[in-house]
């Protein structure tokens, strides 16, 4: 492979640069009381220039300085506007509009969005028969720190507003002279937590967060652009109107910050305000949060997760630990809810309890609420319903399942917007509810509706999906009618949307989107079966070279993808986990465009690690990577389709770091591709992935699962790329560079292809067709032509 003294981008073969230079399918949002539809359209992948911005990585944040946002966001650049059939462009959005944000007014007649410019966030609304777009003068959005930067008030005119303040001023600038060490200290105290990128270095940092980050809240009228300033401006992580707009809860974060954990783990405080942006009350303060307990359902102490109760005008909720957060305590109790009502002067009131770790409410009315809690060690989860006007009621549990068991998964409780324009639990006129689940079954996903009851514990089936489609219903617009909006695909034709009446039978179709691949128009995926050598059930797409004949081409070389998932049921292991009807849809990371270069390619083949009992999945974990890959090689060599001394294997983060193991491990590949992989669990000590238990509990394991410490056993010739800004908890880009260099002294062959200014997944255009030409030359070279 050819390596110029100054490397520059390179092109994959031109089927493959054309499949990635194809059209994005546009999003699509119907709202349901006006029943309008946006078609949301897509740039292709940005430029390298675009994704090479400035940008500062501070506190688990990346922001773009010059525009008080994220550094590493997807844009819209147009919007369609269709009712009763007739589509048309939203008026007055300039061209290459970087579009974000998009959000309906409760009653569907508007929409609030931003576009970014290159000195700041605008907002700007679009209403009107066609809708046309206005900007909303003098008002600049912060949206660094995300969580939807601004949000509609019932009265469908008013918005509440993140902005940068106008006394901002200038960044800080780093001292000339440092003045003094950075010290951090810990005395005797646990502080256990993950491999954290990004976090703040020193105190320059720390201004320099505090700069960006800072906002101003105000109200604002769309109709007049008339806006008014909420109290002063604040570090406000998120904030949340009141149902009935009369309050706002805003969570704020405070020094002093921490230099090991991100922001979310920061101080913070919770406020009560007003309409105008009055303190009513300090509902919490809550010291940073650096010495969580070990697991994966440890919380902070004190009040977390605040919300408002959807049903009333001004009631607020939240949950406390009852267990000092740590879920290897043993209480009957673990987290407790508590209420306070407006207007906030009284005290806070006990509501319902829960046995395992709160996730989540849902409300619906005085009488009807759901409550979801859920375990780790046991993957359990709980779904209860209980009367928020009577929280001495006991729960009723709904369901009680493992949530690795996907056939038994009884779907999700469905909401619609009640006059606040707040979500509530959607019912009929006898008060049942609506259910949507993916339908997973041996046969494969076939999506569902169901009407449930919730006093008799019975469902209804109202709708389920029917070969040869996959249809997967998306909302339900009317649930007096059953009328529901659904996703329609197949093997060979693109997902479009639909309006179905349920029970009169009939549809109207909204989108027509074509089949976006040319190339590829024929290329369907075979469902492969099989099992390990131990009983387990696995499974694999495999998908063959257009017009490929087995009998006069012969055996192919092929290519092996996947991704490795943790379980504690091996019958869970082995469930289907997809639909032999779906559309074939490409990404820009996806494993598929090989087929265009002659390779077979065996997609997601299955890798599950199972655990039962008290033992962890990884304690065996190499053992079973064998034993998947195995029985994935025997089951295409036997159909006569892989040639078995021209095979490669990869995968991208944790795909990669199995990759690497496979190569140390087995003799079964002719080559690897690592990408954005951690290869030395060392150092991630205390954990990584679906493993709770540091380095020190679990020595052994963390050494047998670290490709570093086999590499001498690796023979096949191992392609690393990493992104160079890698974002990701644990796969700093130093993990590929040790363990290239190691792989390099010990006389293997490998190459490292480091991609300037990307994270995780790579997003310029330049840096993902240099990773597609990096993967065929590699593949060409050492499996192919081998």
């Amino acid at each position: 492979m050819p390596q110029p003294e100054r490397p520059q981008y390179q092109l994959p073969p031109k089927v493959i640069a054309d499949l990635i230079d194809a059209p994005p399918v546009p999003a699509v949002s119907i709202h349901s009381v006006s029943r309008k539809t946006l078609f949301l359209h897509r740039p292709n992948l940005p430029s390298i220039d675009e994704v090479a911005v400035d940008e500062l990585r501070l506190a688990g944040v990346r922001i773009n300085p010059r525009t008080t946002g994220g550094s590493r966001v997807f844009y819209f650049d147009k919007i369609f506007v269709q009712q009763d059939g007739k589509q048309t462009k939203v008026r007055g959005i300039p061209p290459r509009a970087k579009i974000q944000n998009i959000s309906w007014s409760p009653d569907g007649e508007r929409i609030a969005f931003t576009i970014t410019r290159a000195r700041g966030i605008e907002l700007w609304v679009a209403e009107g028969e066609p809708f046309a777009a206005k900007k909303l003068s003098g008002i600049i959005i912060n949206d660094t720190l995300g969580n939807r930067p601004f949000r509609w008030l019932t009265d469908n005119e008013t918005l509440v507003c993140k902005t940068v303040p106008a006394d901002r001023g200038k960044a800080p600038t780093p001292p000339r002279v440092p003045q003094g060490p950075i010290i951090q200290e810990n005395t005797e105290r646990k502080t256990a937590h993950r491999t954290y990128q990004d976090v703040l270095k020193n105190e320059h940092d720390a201004a320099l967060f505090e700069h960006y980050t800072r906002s101003q809240l105000i109200r604002v009228n769309v109709k007049t652009g008339r806006s008014r300033k909420l109290n002063k401006p604040a570090i406000i992580a998120t904030f949340s109107p009141s149902p009935d707009g009369k309050y706002i809860r805003t969570v704020q974060v405070e020094r002093p910050f921490s230099y090991v954990v991100p922001y979310s783990r920061f101080a913070r405080r919770i406020e009560l305000w007003n309409r105008d942006g009055k303190r009513i009350k300090t509902l919490a303060e809550i010291p940073v949060a650096d010495d969580i307990p070990q697991g994966f359902d440890a919380v902070r102490t004190g009040p977390r997760s605040f919300c408002w109760r959807n049903d009333h005008p001004a009631t607020l909720y939240w949950v406390e630990a009852q267990d000092g957060g740590d879920p290897r305590r043993e209480v009957s109790i673990r987290d407790q809810a508590f209420s306070l009502e407006a207007p906030f002067d009284g005290e806070p009131q006990k509501s319902i309890g829960t046995q395992m770790r709160f996730n989540s409410f849902e409300w619906g009315t005085g009488d009807l609420a759901i409550v979801e809690e859920w375990q780790w060690k046991d993957r359990r989860v709980v779904t209860s319903s209980f009367a928020p006007d009577a929280p001495k009621k006991s729960k009723k549990v709904l369901f009680d399942h493992s949530w690795e068991d996907r056939y038994n998964a009884p779907g999700s409780f469905q909401t619609h917007s009640n006059k606040y324009g707040k979500h509530v639990l959607m019912q009929n006129k006898k008060g049942k509810l609506f259910l949507i689940g993916e339908g997973a079954s041996p046969e494969g996903n076939r999506p569902f509706v169901d009407l449930f009851d919730v006093k008799k514990q019975k469902s209804k089936r109202l709708f389920q999906s029917k070969a040869p489609n996959y249809e997967a219903p998306i909302k339900i617009l009317d649930p007096l009618n059953q009328i529901i909006v659904i996703s329609r695909e197949s093997k060979d034709n693109p997902a479009n949307y639909f309006i179905r009446n349920l029970k009169k039978g009939k549809e109207t179709q909204v989108s027509h989107f074509p089949h976006p691949y040319v190339h590829l128009k024929k290329l369907s995926p075979q469902l492969l079966e099989y099992k390990r050598k131990d009983g387990v059930k696995l499974r694999a797409k495999l998908y063959l070279p257009i017009d490929y004949n087995p009998k006069k081409d012969g055996p192919l070389p092929v290519l092996m993808w996947a991704y490795p998932r943790e379980y504690k049921s091996a019958d869970a292991a082995g469930q289907m986990k997809d639909s032999p009807y779906r559309f074939t849809r490409l990404y820009a990371h996806s494993p598929l465009y090989w087929v265009t270069q002659g390779y077979a390619v065996v997609e997601g083949f299955g890798m599950p690690i199972v655990g039962e009992g008290d033992v962890e999945p990884n304690e065996k974990f190499v053992e079973q990577l064998r034993a998947n890959a195995k029985a994935a090689i025997k089951k295409i060599t036997k159909m006569g389709i892989a040639d078995p001394k021209r095979i490669a294997v990869g995968g991208h983060s944790y795909g990669a770091f199995m990759t690497a193991n496979l190569l140390a491990h087995t003799n079964l590949f002719a080559a690897g591709i690592s990408r954005s992989g951690a290869y030395n669990r060392t150092l991630t000590p205390f954990g990584f992935q679906s493993e709770e238990r540091n380095f020190w509990e679990a020595t052994e394991t963390y050494m047998q699962m670290s490709p570093f410490t086999h590499a001498d056993k690796i023979n096949a010739p191992l392609l690393l790329i990493h992104g160079e800004a890698d974002s990701n908890s644990g796969t700093y880009p130093m993990q590929s560079e040790r363990f290239y260099s190691a792989l390099k002294g010990l006389g293997k062959t490998v190459r490292l292809a480091v991609l300037p200014k990307e994270s995780h997944g790579y997003r310029a255009r330049e840096s993902v067709m240099h990773m597609l030409w990096e993967m065929t030359e590699w593949l060409d070279k050492y499996v192919k032509n081998r």
